[in-house]
């Protein structure tokens, strides 16, 4: 084994580690660099389409036709993350801080569900997690065409002089569109190359590392922004903690619900709970200037959900053990 590929294997084995490891370093690159948050932020979509890419190439495209034929998962995943959530979080709105920019970043997070790193923590758990990876893309999609009802719903007509529809589009073209075509393409040229093959297989080991440039390049990003608004973003920190609490027996009631086998059940509790702050963080940023803070509230949201999945990785196999 070459010195990489067992440096690749280590990353895969500490996969956690790595994710903390890279918002530390992330946070200290921001204090220390602030200067360098403008660049860094124009970087945060190319290393994140690049992530996508690499998310996409996993799932082959007759693995995503099956994926539409495990009903009683993919129906239990959509009412999770777009029936469920929206619910909790309109329990939780009235109580937010009443500033809309605050407000609108944690809609923006926590409407929106995770399709990266939760395949991962899933899977950590005992959690179905290429059934959950299969599905990726259908989730990536109708949380792109639902988000803006939503944030509608929530916001009103003010939405209309603070959002605009054109990052939507872009983000979808970028994140979406491009990284599912080329993977598409990608997989074909595997198909019928030998040479195709070999470089599916080595871009399948640059997960973890991707994964890692990404939360680093985002978090320093926006920390150098924190000075201004540490005691604003500071009060969202509990509605986080919470959403995470409720989330784990809501997933394990709509489990039961749709009556799935446990490591199902486990993926979608993960589905639940997990959120999409990296895919939404270009939504805010392109936010007009007055607005500023609800990149940060974004990003904050990702800090205290890597800490809660270190705890769901214990706490959800016990909520729903297999069948002796």
């Amino acid at each position: 084994m070459s010195p990489s590929s067992g440096l690749v294997a280590g990353m895969e084995r500490h996969q956690v580690a790595v994710y903390v490891g890279a918002l530390a370093a992330g946070a200290l690159v921001g204090l220390a660099a602030p200067d360098a948050g403008p660049g860094l932020e124009h970087a945060i979509n190319p290393v994140l389409a690049a992530l996508l890419y690499v998310t996409f190439l996993q799932v082959p495209a007759a693995e995503l036709v099956r994926s539409l034929r495990a009903g009683r998962f993919l129906a239990a995943a959509l009412v999770v993350d777009f029936v469920a959530v929206p619910l909790v979080v309109a329990a939780m709105f009235v109580f937010l801080p009443d500033d809309r920019a605050l407000r609108l970043g944690v809609l923006l997070v926590l409407l929106a569900p995770c399709v990266d790193y939760v395949i991962v923590f899933s899977g950590l758990a005992g959690g179905s997690s290429q059934r959950l990876l299969a599905a990726t893309p259908l989730l990536l999609l109708a949380q792109m065409l639902l988000l803006p009802g939503f944030l509608f719903l929530f916001l009103g007509s003010e939405l209309a002089d603070v959002v605009e529809a054109g990052p939507f589009v872009e983000a979808f073209v970028v994140l979406i569109a491009i990284p599912l075509a080329l993977a598409w393409l990608t997989q074909a040229w595997a198909a019928a190359r030998p040479v195709g093959r070999r470089t599916v297989d080595a871009l399948g080991v640059a997960m973890v590392p991707l994964m890692a440039a990404t939360l680093l390049t985002v978090v320093a990003s926006q920390v150098p922004k924190l000075d201004e608004s540490l005691a604003d973003v500071a009060a969202v920190v509990p509605f986080y903690a919470l959403f995470l609490v409720v989330m784990a027996p809501v997933g394990v009631g709509v489990a039961r619900l749709f009556r799935l086998a446990p490591a199902d059940g486990r993926a979608v509790v993960f589905t639940g709970a997990t959120r999409n702050s990296l895919v939404v963080l270009p939504l805010a940023l392109a936010l007009p200037d007055a607005f500023a803070i609800a990149a940060v509230v974004v990003v904050t949201q990702t800090l205290v959900e890597v800490v809660g999945m270190v705890v769901y990785v214990r706490a959800v196999p016990r909520l729903l053990p297999l069948r002796r």
